[in-house]
């Protein structure tokens, strides 16, 4: 008697997906019992994954992972929701040969997903919320114009010098304010293209300001009530921690609980040092390079001005000082910022500096 496709059922059995994730298409590696069953490519899809699976391998469970990436995590939710348990990992974490890593192609990256599945090597990232995801998205796309602010600012600096084009160094110049603008598009008397090149440069300074104090103006109603008012309300409470870097806190860190310890959160926000170690010796190479990328910069800027505000800190730095170079010290600081970031969070307490005494 034949045996059809349908008659075969895979009750209990295991099958670790490994999906190289891309615009057009996904290449798929499926592994059970310790061996490769298939790799293909198929369209960018999880509904059709999950119908090929439910087709050619009913009854089983199926588990599945993906690299963080320009994908972000829309895949992911849909894959949970049709019943494949997904993981999305750090692409740098991925268990990779030294023939994987010097022959890459899209097959390849989807074994290795597959056997780390299989051989639970993958560590999955934490999945935020689709609402703190889109305000993280807002959050982001604020220090991207900042970004661009800055180097329109330091673009027009350097006008002015190239052409010898002098102004009065005053409040208003070093807060840009819009008397300021005004100020240097009163350089702009003599027609010609020297002229137009300032007027624009300033014409699409104001643009981004404007776009900035909208951003800002959008973020402040979103978190205007709630947990995210609760907990940014907190955040500002600790010295050194403004609005803007209150808003990244809690969009990029999202849920302070995630993080066991502070040295899991010092990790995340990569205030620890690289190190090399070979039998009893241990070698510090300096900062670690794994970071986010938002919060590192913005947590030392943080502690900057902390310590212009906080005595405790400011003893503590200036001890530190004392004994290595201050960018040394000031990331020190940081970590002392993280951890009453921490506290504030967990506890759901306002921070009260401590008084000396006497």
């Amino acid at each position: 008697m034949e045996t059809k496709l349908s008659d075969v059922r895979f009750d209990g059995q295991e099958f670790n997906l490994g999906i190289d994730v891309h615009h057009r298409s996904w290449k798929v590696t499926i592994r059970t019992a310790g061996m490769e069953v298939k790799t293909m490519a198929m369209p960018p899809d999880p509904r059709g994954l999950h119908t090929y699976m439910t087709k050619h391998y009913p009854g089983g469970t199926y588990n599945s992972a993906y690299e963080a990436g320009f994908s972000g995590f829309w895949a992911h939710r849909q894959l949970v929701e049709l019943g494949i348990a997904n993981s999305v990992v750090h692409a740098a974490d991925v268990p990779t040969t030294d023939k994987e890593r010097r022959q890459k192609d899209d097959p390849r990256d989807s074994r290795k997903l597959a056997r780390g599945l299989e051989n639970a090597e993958l560590n999955a990232i934490h999945i935020p919320s689709p609402a703190t995801e889109q305000l993280r998205s807002l959050c982001r796309l604020r220090e991207r114009i900042s970004s661009h602010i800055v180097r329109l600012k330091n673009r027009i600096k350097g006008f002015l010098k190239y052409y010898g084009m002098t102004v009065e160094e005053d409040s208003a110049y070093r807060h840009w304010s819009g008397a300021f603008l005004t100020r240097l598009e009163g350089l702009c008397s003599e027609p010609g293209p020297r002229s137009d090149t300032l007027l624009l440069t300033l014409e699409a300074l104001r643009e981004e300001s404007r776009r900035m104090a909208t951003i800002t103006q959008k973020l402040r109603q979103h978190c205007r009530e709630g947990e995210a008012a609760r907990i940014i309300a907190l955040l500002k409470t600790v010295p050194g921690i403004g609005p803007k870097t209150a808003f990244m806190l809690y969009t990029e860190l999202q849920d302070i609980g995630r993080f066991a310890n502070l040295d899991k959160l010092n990790s995340f926000l990569g205030l620890i040092p690289s190190t090399e170690s070979s039998g009893e010796d241990e070698k510090a190479t300096g900062i670690t390079p794994r970071c986010n990328r938002a919060l590192r910069p913005l947590l030392i800027e943080a502690a900057w001005v902390a310590i212009r505000c906080d005595t405790e800190l400011l003893k503590a730095f200036s001890k530190l000082a004392s004994r290595m170079k201050k960018q040394a010290a000031i990331m020190r600081i940081a970590r002392k910022l993280a951890a009453r970031v921490a506290y504030v969070w967990r506890t759901g307490t306002p921070y009260k500096p401590v008084v000396p005494i006497g």
